[in-house]
């Protein structure tokens, strides 16, 4: 194995899942959607199931497929809406698609039959997020139309809140906006005679500010990775207390050192200028691998013997550098936390960068491995 690899610490990620059955008393689906946000989806949806959660939730029919693959047998939603050709592996691996129309509900329903199998389906509505589903007018005629499909099986209702996260009074009100609209379109289902089955909508935004999002399931996705975006870990509110743990951290070692003269520079573009005589380690985490260029030019530290050290000049593709100081007697093949760990966690890399922590946990690349600790 290479210097560089993401350590994946599952017991962390099974007590993230366990406090939010503990906290909304409610199935849990877990969303392991783009390889469990970088963490690995097959390992990642084992501890999932592990730890209480009901289901597990996938973008793409290949996603689906490889977690079936290696031997997850529990129910799988397909969050994305897939293409007219991928329906008889949305079959043949047992996917349970959101149905946004009648139209894609029809060519299932087609192609259900001719296989002589009843496929679960649940129903999107889009509420106010402005991306899949049917509008809340439409549910109960669309909820119709697929129990009139008798291949089909109406098992669920979702739909997704757009600002949830948000403790912002305005952004409040607007998920309050759709949680009262998609309200009324299960009461209208109801009200024909139709069962919405299991309804759902709370994300981790729901779950942290929302607790009358939670309906009859819940599908936090960064939250159980160990990133809470509403401010609202650790506080007591009226959706309880809830403190996630970072699962990743980026680990690397030392490949070279070398002493730098007061004035010289430091990679690409010279943005980085020695202001003393001092020692460089190199370490190879670039780009490439997942830490973001954007970094370069920042306030960041990476972690080495449980102290920090800063992270100088442009991050190349393969490697970076850091400032050791003039007096260091750090060694060369040390180990580096370039994130979590010693070192500040995703959640603050994204901060420093102005992104979220999704984006920096989903860019570790595939030729970092994934090192599984419990």
């Amino acid at each position: 194995m290479g210097a560089t690899r993401a350590l994946i610490h599952l017991e962390r990620f099974r007590r993230n899942v366990r406090a939010v059955v503990h906290l909304t008393g409610r199935r849990v689906c877990a969303p392991v959607k783009a390889d469990a946000y970088g963490h690995g989806a097959p390992e990642i949806a084992r501890a999932a199931l592990e730890a209480g959660a009901s289901c597990l939730a996938a973008a793409l029919v290949s996603e689906g497929a490889k977690l079936r693959e290696n031997g997850l047998d529990a129910p799988i939603l397909l969050l994305s809406q897939p293409l007219p050709c991928e329906i008889p592996e949305i079959l043949h691996y047992r996917l349970c698609p959101l149905v946004s129309d009648g139209d894609f509900a029809f060519e299932l329903a087609r192609a259900a039959e001719a296989a002589g199998v009843r496929l679960p389906v649940h129903l999107k509505i889009d509420t106010g997020l402005g991306r899949l589903g049917c509008s809340p007018e439409e549910a109960p005629s669309l909820a119709a139309r697929i129990e009139g499909l008798s291949p089909l099986e109406l098992a669920g209702t979702a739909t997704h809140l757009a600002v949830s996260d948000s403790a912002d009074r305005e952004d409040r009100a607007y998920t309050e906006e759709q949680l009262v609209r998609f309200g009324k379109a299960l009461d209208a289902m109801r009200s024909s005679g139709l069962d919405p089955g299991i309804v759902h909508a709370a994300n981790s935004g729901g779950v942290m500010l929302h607790p009358e999002s939670w309906f009859d399931m819940v599908r936090p996705g960064i939250l159980l990775y160990g990133y809470d975006m509403t401010g609202a870990a650790g506080k007591t509110s009226g959706a309880g207390v809830l403190c996630p743990e970072p699962v990743m951290e980026l680990r690397t070692r030392i490949v070279l050192i070398r002493n730098v003269k007061k004035g010289e520079s430091v990679s690409y573009g010279r943005i980085w200028r020695a202001p003393r005589d001092t020692v460089v380690a190199v370490i190879p985490a670039g780009y490439a691998d997942g830490f973001p260029r954007l970094i370069s030019g920042k306030n960041w530290e990476v972690g080495i013997r449980g102290r920090r050290y800063p992270l100088i000049g442009r991050v190349c593709m393969d490697q970076c550098m850091v400032d050791l100081g003039p007096d260091s007697n750090i060694s060369r093949w040390e180990e580096v936390s370039v994130f979590g760990g010693n070192a500040p966690d995703a959640g603050e890399l994204a901060a420093e960068i102005g992104t979220i922590p999704y984006e920096i946990t989903c860019n570790i690349s595939s030729r970092v491995p994934r090192v599984y600790i419990e």
